[in-house]
C-alpha cells in the first residue's frame, strides 16, 4: 500500500500496532499536501498519502509528525492544532504487512515549497514526489489516495473546522 509506513527500523509499537503520526497540512489556499509513493521495485503500484510515519523511541506523536515532516518536505514553520482524525490499516508494503494505528494532526503553513532532504534509503526508492491539492481536486483524483475518505474529511473540516474529538475512521486492510 504506501510509503507512508517507511521508517527507520527504530519505530515504536504498541499493541502490535506500529505508532504512526501523519500531517494534514494546509497552505493559505487551503490546499493539502500530499506525498506520491509506490512500491519500492513497482512504480505502476502507486497512490498519494499525507506526510508523516512512525514514531521513534520515546519521542510523542508530536515529535514524529513534526520530525517527519520535515524530513519528507524540508518543511518546518508550522505549529501542530488537534489530531483530526484517528485510523487503523494493515497493508502489503515492500516485502512486509505494515499494521498501524495512525494519528492525522492538523497544520498550516505559508511555506509552499516542499524538499524531501532526510529520506531513509527505501523511501528515496518509493517516494515519487509531492503535490499541493485543492479539496475538488482530491474529490476528482483516479489515483489511489489514503485515507480512501480523504476528500470528504478534508471538505468538512474546511467547512466546519476541526471536530471536537477526533474522528475515528473505519479500519483500512488492504
Amino acid at each position: 500500500m504506501s510509503a507512508e509506513a517507511v521508517g527507520a527500523g527504530q519505530d515504536t509499537y504498541e499493541g502490535g500496532l506500529r505508532k504512526v503520526a501523519r500531517v494534514v497540512l494546509l497552505d493559505p489556499q487551503d490546499r493539502i499536501l500530499m506525498l506520491h509513493g509506490h512500491e519500492p521495485d513497482d512504480p505502476a503500484d502507486a497512490w498519494w498519502f499525507t506526510p508523516g510515519g512512525g514514531v521513534e523511541g520515546d519521542e510523542t506523536r508530536e515529535q514524529a509528525a513534526l520530525r517527519e515532516l520535515a524530513e519528507e518536505t524540508g518543511i518546518t514553520e508550522v505549529e501542530l492544532g488537534p489530531v483530526l482524525w484517528r485510523r487503523r490499516c494493515s497493508f502489503p508494503f515492500a516485502g512486509r504487512r505494515w499494521d498501524q494505528d495512525e494519528w492525522y494532526y492538523l497544520a498550516r503553513t505559508e511555506r509552499t515549497a516542499v524538499a524531501a532532504t532526510g529520506l531513509t534509503e527505501l523511501e528515496r526508492r518509493s517516494v515519487a514526489g509531492a503535490r499541493w491539492w485543492t479539496c475538488p481536486e482530491l474529490g476528482r483524483a483516479h489515483e489511489t489516495v489514503y485515507p480512501t475518505r480523504l476528500a470528504g474529511l478534508l471538505r468538512t473540516l474546511l467547512d466546519e473546522g476541526p471536530p471536537a474529538r477526533p474522528v475515528i475512521l473505519d479500519p483500512e486492510i488492504v
